[in-house]
């Protein structure tokens, strides 16, 4: 079954922001994901919820999703966002 990987991200250092998005293409690719969303404009329909930037992602399933995330390679760019952005990360199976 799919499975989506939803991130809400705070971005408060641009730059090193965009040197985490040149790392992170490929890994995704590597475990068969893509991007659904990928810093569109949002509106808010309920709730206090206005992400700064929602990024939605696909993978196969939850476990390869997991492994995606997992991987030393997305690591790397990981620990790249860490330093350049706030941020909360779900993944949830998909219909």
């Amino acid at each position: 079954m799919p499975a989506l990987v939803l991130v809400e991200i705070e971005i408060h250092n641009p730059e090193l922001y965009e040197e985490y998005k040149k790392h992170t293409l490929g890994t995704i690719q590597k475990f068969g994901g893509r991007f659904v969303v990928r810093g569109s404009k949002t509106e808010s329909l309920e709730g206090d919820w206005n992400p700064e930037r929602l990024v939605i992602l696909e993978f196969p399933d939850v476990q390869t999703a997991k492994d995606w995330w997992a991987s030393p390679e997305y690591t790397i760019a990981k620990n790249i966002r860490y330093q350049a952005a706030n941020s909360k990360m779900l993944v949830v199976e998909s219909q």
